[in-house]
């Protein structure tokens, strides 16, 4: 048995993020709206899911999209989630490296189940960071900037639509969206996120980078290298923060680079 403290918050802004853009958006929004955060792998780990919403306040989420959906643990959290009062605004901020899908459908459906409604939202195309399948591949250090930038021109705009609590969507749907998050969403779900395929090479140095990069605690250090142990998200967060690019998904990465938020390595 565990006791969860209640926390009183005004305005809050859950998020996750593993290589740091989504993590860009969050605090970008933060600074914009003075509105508090709270980084859901934690408040999961500390099985902090009750939170006391002020009258009339509002809640925001920003996430990356995984394989056109929001990713497994997010929606995960929102399931626990409990607030003593319903928000009057709520809304969601994704980032993607192209299109989401139909990620706005799922949200809306896990507000629904939660008895809340979902008031706004929008996706950012931000530098691709998932090349654990073949085909996959990062974005020239030039189309990663450009995506940054565009990002961070739109942000103000944004930031007054959610002060001024507009209702509105601004998503980037794509081709085939109820394939994509439909159909291959729960098959990346079932094996994709599967972190047996990860290893290291004779070039690992045991620095522990990927063991503090790992947002879910699954890397830990045996003898001097990483081992994975299991409970993976995949946003390859280990793989791209490693100095030496040690790390590597099977055959799937090798020799194609590396990008945490700002720092490219292509």
């Amino acid at each position: 048995m565990y006791f969860c403290m209640v926390i009183k918050i005004t305005t809050m802004i859950f998020y996750f993020s593993g290589c740091g853009n989504s993590r860009h958006v969050a605090e970008a929004l933060s600074q914009g709206l003075g509105d508090g955060l709270v980084f859901i792998p934690e408040a999961a780990r500390e099985n902090q899911y009750d939170y006391t919403l002020a009258e009339g306040e509002c809640l925001g989420f920003v996430f990356p999209v995984y394989s056109w959906a929001p990713p497994k643990l997010v929606l995960d959290f929102i399931k626990k989630l409990g607030l003593a009062a319903n928000p009057s605004y709520v809304y969601f901020a994704c980032t993607c490296g192209d299109e989401c899908g139909y990620t706005e459908k799922i949200f809306r459906n896990a507000m629904a189940a939660k008895s809340w409604s979902l008031d706004a939202c929008f996706s950012l195309q931000m530098p691709e960071t998932y090349i654990g399948m073949p085909g996959f591949k990062l974005d020239t250090k030039e189309n990663a900037q450009r995506k940054i930038n565009q990002t961070d021109a739109a942000m103000p705009g944004l930031i007054q639509r959610l002060h001024d609590r507009e209702r509105f969507s601004a998503m980037v749907v794509g081709s085939f969206a109820w394939f994509k998050s439909y159909v291959i969403n729960p098959g990346f779900n079932r094996g994709a996120t599967n972190d047996k395929k990860y290893r290291f090479t004779d070039d690992c140095i045991g620095c522990g980078q990927c063991v503090e990069a790992c947002p879910l605690k699954n890397v830990t250090l045996e003898n001097g290298h990483p081992i994975w142990n299991g409970h993976c998200t995949m946003c390859m967060g280990c793989y791209h923060h490693c100095p030496v690019n040690a790390i590597q998904y099977g055959k799937a990465t090798t020799g194609k680079g590396q990008y945490v938020f700002n720092h490219f390595y292509v």
